[in-house]
């Protein structure tokens, strides 16, 4: 039977690669996405698509939400819109206070009161694992760990976590949450790392690298976080938490490296020629040092796993900043 499925942020990143891979998957489904279109966000990401219908509003707007679950009864919410760019959060932080924090009480109070206790209606809520600060050289982010965020942005976000899980333990709200780790690919708002450098690179002009660029983050293809979430969606148990990453933990002056020659090639240019545009700039105020996410339980228990290479994403993703 065909279903109407909510997307917050779904003219966004991650959103609007969902909306893409729901569209493809399940045809019969309508798609409503719910957006502000803030600065990275982009309508015309989702144009074209039938059964898809962009409703601009904010997710704070309880009223609003409410009346989309209700009149055109949506059955799932998969609530990804939010405020996410760690620098932002450092200069501004009561925008992620109210969008993330505020706009999540009011996703969940929406989706309570519209589907008064329907156990067959699910709020899946995306998060990060920023939420649980920072590793040291060894180990890795799993669920039954600790929060310890560092940023106003993790911060916001572990917050709306806990808001999720008070849900579904006070009022029996069919909510599962996923934490993932650094996502890319197409459709990325140039201020994040790897769009920001391709697009230097191919202007060059200096590629900014925090510090001494040794931090280290766990990739993720977006694609291969739309298939986690398709799956959790689907076969997640309720009340539970899995988190989602790439198995590929790379520092930030290697990735630079790599995307570097990428770009050298795709664009004929000889070798090293993008490398002598790396500049170090002063860190990041409360920078993390490492993320790693063991993402076993979704592998053990739901049947996922990553499928793109880092080598393969990568070169995808030059190629689609490109052309």
């Amino acid at each position: 039977m065909s279903e109407t499925i909510l997307i917050t942020g779904g003219a966004g990143f991650i959103g609007s690669n969902l909306v893409h891979r729901w569209h493809r998957n399940h045809s019969g489904d309508r798609i409503l996405v719910l957006d502000k279109l803030t600065y990275a966000a982009d309508p015309k990401q989702i144009e074209g698509l039938e059964g898809v219908e962009l409703v601009v509003g904010d997710i704070q707007n309880l009223e609003l939400a409410r009346h989309l679950i209700e009149a055109h009864g949506v059955t799932k919410v998969f609530h990804l819109a939010a405020e996410s760019h760690v620098d932002r959060s450092i200069t501004g932080p009561a925008a992620f206070i109210q969008t993330n924090v505020v706009g999540t009480f009011s996703m969940l109070e929406a989706a309570r009161q519209a589907w008064a206790g329907q156990k067959d209606c699910r709020f899946l809520h995306i998060s990060t694992d920023e939420v649980y600060g920072s590793l040291g050289e060894a180990g890795k982010f799993h669920e039954e760990m600790a929060y310890a965020p560092n940023s106003p942005y993790s911060a916001s976000k572990a917050g709306s976590d806990h808001l999720v899980r008070a849900y579904h333990h006070t009022y029996g709200l069919n909510t599962v949450t996923t934490n993932c780790s650094n996502n890319y690919g197409p459709r990325q708002h140039p201020e994040k790392l790897i769009p920001l450098a391709i697009t230097r690179m191919a202007k060059g002009e200096p590629i900014p690298i925090y510090g001494d660029g040794m931090n280290i983050r766990d990739w993720l293809y977006v694609e291969d976080h739309c298939a986690a979430l398709e799956t959790v969606m689907l076969k997640g148990a309720s009340g539970e938490t899995y988190c989602v990453g790439g198995d590929n933990e790379q520092t930030n002056l290697a990735l630079v490296d790599l995307l570097c020659d990428l770009v050298d090639q795709h664009l004929g240019r000889p070798e090293g020629t993008s490398r002598k545009l790396k500049t170090f700039v002063q860190d990041r105020a409360g920078h993390d040092r490492r993320y790693a996410i063991d993402a076993g339980r979704i592998r053990r228990e739901l049947g996922w796993t990553s499928e793109a290479s880092f080598a393969d994403g990568l070169r995808w993703t030059v190629s689609y900043y490109l052309g």
